[in-house]
């Protein structure tokens, strides 16, 4: 039997009701990393640096942001539901909820709505959002509006109830072929790294940095959030563009998802990118124009990801 959207509703908090069950997976994890560090071997911390990898580069920047609701660039489904079961290994849901919170986040950026403003307080933005209130437990109405185009895809709509499943697999993989620091490191340690570098993205780069374009939001560029999260650091390029699916706009802006998109299209797996180019700008800025002309944009989600792209100016390159 095929699950619908209506599966996939959760019992919503208060707005001040902490979320026991996400918050109790939180400090496991997190205890879990502090165990890791009793059980150090290099083999497992390789293994966790390559799932680390997989987890927040393949899959939460390339698929989740960049692909799945950004829609900046398109790959074979094959390929687009492989790198979305790579994203269920970071512990940070299933697409649909990602997408339609992150779809969210561009249309009421630092203002009332907005599920992780630093507005509402640094540590709300980098962790609380999902530890207390309803930010992450949408409803069907909610999910109907801001991801159209994932709740008609049956695959999506599945590994979303089920994302618990891939990381949970993997679990049991590591421990028959490593072991207990197999499993401290490849899961729990670089799950928790992952989060917080991922986390940084919300509260660091709305708090401090640089910002290039102004936007209508308090984002920044940070060079060292851009390390760690693989490129998305370059923050305050993306919401002057959100589509684009290149983020480090000068070669010296380090960004590896990027990269990642870059290669597979030279391998002929990625098409229709869409990038902008700051030489472009300097001479055409005008509001939106990366909305109005990007093709990659599917038009179910374009409504919720047009609000997002706020009017931009260049001030500096």
């Amino acid at each position: 039997m095929a699950i619908q959207l209506e599966d996939l509703k959760k019992k919503q908090a208060a707005d001040n009701e902490i979320n026991w069950i996400t918050a109790s997976f939180m400090t496991l994890f997190h205890l879990g990393a502090i165990a890791a560090l009793f059980f150090f071997t290099w083999k497992a911390f390789f293994v966790a640096a390559f799932f680390w990898w997989l987890a927040t580069s393949v899959g939460i920047g390339m698929c989740y942001h960049r692909l799945l609701t950004h829609r900046g660039y398109k790959v074979p489904k094959w390929l687009e539901y492989t790198m979305t079961v790579c994203a269920t290994l970071a512990l940070e849901g299933g697409p649909i909820f990602w997408v339609a919170t992150h779809r969210i986040h561009h249309q009421h950026s630092d203002q009332d709505g907005d599920p992780h403003s630093p507005v509402d307080g640094k540590w709300w933005a980098h962790m609380g959002w999902i530890l207390v209130g309803k930010s992450m437990h949408h409803d069907t109405t909610t999910l109907s509006r801001y991801v159209p185009d994932l709740a008609k895809d049956k695959f999506h709509v599945w590994i979303t109830k089920y994302h618990y499943v891939p990381i949970s697999v993997l679990g049991v993989i590591l421990l028959a072929i490593g072991g207990l620091p197999f499993v401290l490191w490849g899961i729990f340690a670089r799950t928790v790294a992952g989060l917080h570098f991922t986390w940084l993205v919300n509260s660091a780069t709305h708090s401090w940095g640089t910002r290039r374009f102004k936007t209508r939001d308090l984002s920044t560029n940070s060079w060292w959030v851009a390390i760690l999260s693989w490129g998305e650091g370059w923050h305050n390029n993306h919401h002057a563009h959100p589509v684009s699916a290149r983020h480090g706009l000068r070669w010296y802006e380090i960004d590896f998802n990027w990269y990642g998109i870059w290669l597979m299209n030279k391998l002929g797996l990625a098409r229709d990118i869409y990038r902008v180019k700051l030489s472009a700008l300097r001479t055409y800025t005008a509001p939106n124009h990366e909305e109005a002309n990007a093709p990659a944009v599917a038009s179910a989600a374009s409504a919720a990801i047009a609000v997002a792209a706020s009017e931009s100016k260049l001030v500096s390159a």
